[in-house]
C-alpha cells in the first residue's frame, strides 16, 4: 500500500521538481520537456482519466513556465507541448492496456484458486485421533499450486495420507498431480493394504506418464499407535517423539518413485514405526531439505525439530516455515 501511494504522488512530485529546477536554472537552460515524465509515471499506477488529468496538469505548468522564459511561441516550446500531448495519449493507451491485463490476471487467479480448492482441498484440523497442520508454498512466483501434492482421508482402515512431488514443473506437473490425487482418493477407501494403494497409483499413472516422468511419494496410515509407511523414493519424514527427540524415518530399503516400476522389483515394502500419543511426524517435499542459505548450506531440518514441539500443530508448522524462509533469505 505504501508503494502504491508513492506511485500515485510520483507524477506530481516529478513535475513540481522539473518546474522548480527550470526556475532556478534561469532562462539559459530549459527543462520543460521533462514534464512528459508526469503522464508517463501516471500510467504505471493510475487509470486512463488520471493519466489524462496529469497530462493536463503538465500542460498547465508548461504554458506559464514558457511565458516566464519568454519562449511561449517558439518552435522549441511548441514541440514541448506536442511532446506532452503525445506522451499523454500514449500513456493513456498504456494505462488502458495495463488495466485490461490486471483484470485478466485477476480472473486467472480466481480460476487458479478454484482449481486449488478442487485439486488440493484444505485438510481437516482433526482426522480420527490426529491433529493435522499444513503449509503449502509453490516454488513458482505468484503461483497457487505446483507439482507438490497432498491428501489426508479417514477410512475404515485408519487415517491415510499421501504426500508427493511430481517430476517437472508447470501445467504438466499439475495435471499429473491431479491424476495421482484422484487415484489415491478412490483407492484409499477401497484397498485394505497400502501396497495395493501403491499398485493402483502405478496402474493409473502408467496410462498418463511419459517414459521419463515419475512421482516421488509416501503413503502412510495411522492406526492403533502404529504408523505404516510405503516410501516411493520420497524424502523420509521426521518423527518427533513426545519427549522432543527427533529421528528420520528411513525406509528399510530404497524404493523407486511411482512411474519407474519397470526398473525395479515392484511396489516398495511397507514398514511400521510406533506412533504414540504426543508423538509428531512431519512430512515434507524436497523444497524444504534442499533450501539453501547465502553460503550454500542446506536447511538443517533435524536441528530445528524443536520448533515442532509447540502445543498447536499449525503454530508449530508456521514457526518452522518462518525459520525456513529466514534461512533461505526470503
Amino acid at each position: 500500500m505504501r508503494s502504491l501511494r508513492v506511485l500515485r504522488w510520483l507524477p506530481f512530485v516529478v513535475m513540481f521538481g522539473v518546474a522548480l529546477t527550470d526556475v532556478l536554472a534561469g532562462r539559459s537552460l530549459v527543462f520543460l520537456p521533462l514534464l512528459t515524465l508526469g503522464p508517463a509515471f501516471a500510467s504505471v499506477s493510475g487509470g486512463v482519466r488520471r493519466t489524462a488529468m496529469v497530462g493536463a496538469v503538465a500542460l498547465a505548468i508548461c504554458v506559464p513556465m514558457a511565458m516566464h522564459n519568454g519562449l511561449l511561441f517558439t518552435w522549441e516550446n511548441n514541440l514541448t507541448v506536442v511532446s506532452i500531448a503525445g506522451v499523454t495519449a500514449a500513456s493513456m493507451l498504456a494505462a488502458r492496456l495495463r488495466l485490461r491485463r490486471e483484470r485478466e490476471l485477476a480472473s486467472v487467479r480466481q480460476v487458479a484458486e478454484a482449481a486449488q480448492r478442487v485439486l488440493l482441498r484444505p485438510v481437516p484440523r482433526r482426522a480420527g485421533d490426529l491433529r493435522v497442520a499444513l503449509s503449502y508454498t509453490s516454488a513458482a512466483a505468484e503461483a497457487q499450486i505446483g507439482g507438490d501434492l497432498y491428501e489426508i482421508v479417514t477410512t475404515p482402515h485408519g487415517v491415510r495420507l499421501l504426500i508427493g512431488d511430481v517430476q517437472g514443473k508447470g501445467l504438466a506437473a499439475v495435471e499429473t498431480a491431479a491424476w495421482v490425487l484422484g487415484a489415491f482418493r478412490e483407492a484409499a477407501y477401497d484397498q485394505a493394504d497400502l501396497a495395493d494403494i501403491g499398485e493402483r497409483l502405478e496402474v493409473s499413472l502408467a496410462r498418463h506418464l511419459g517414459p521419463e516422468q515419475f512421482v516421488t511419494a509416501i503413503i502412510a496410515e495411522v492406526r492403533d499407535d502404529e504408523l505404516t509407511l510405503v516410501n516411493f523414493g520420497h524424502p523420509p519424514p521426521l518423527l518427533v517423539l513426545a519427549g522432543g527427540e527427533p529421528r528420520t524415518v528411513e525406509p528399510p530399503e530404497a524404493g523407486l518413485p511411482l512411474g519407474l516400476r519397470v526398473f525395479g522389483p515392484g511396489v516398495p515394502k511397507a514398514h511400521r514405526v510406533p506412533f504414540h500419543s504426543g508423538d509428531r511426524i512431519l512430512f515434507v517435499t524436497d523444497g524444504v531439505i534442499e533450501a539453501r542459505n547465502a553460503t550454500g548450506d542446506f536447511y538443517p531440518l533435524t536441528e530445528r525439530a524443536g520448533l515442532l514441539t509447540r502445543d498447536d500443530p499449525q503454530e508449530a508448522l508456521d514457526a518452522l516455515r518462518a525459520d525456513l524462509v529466514a534461512h533461505a533469505g526470503g
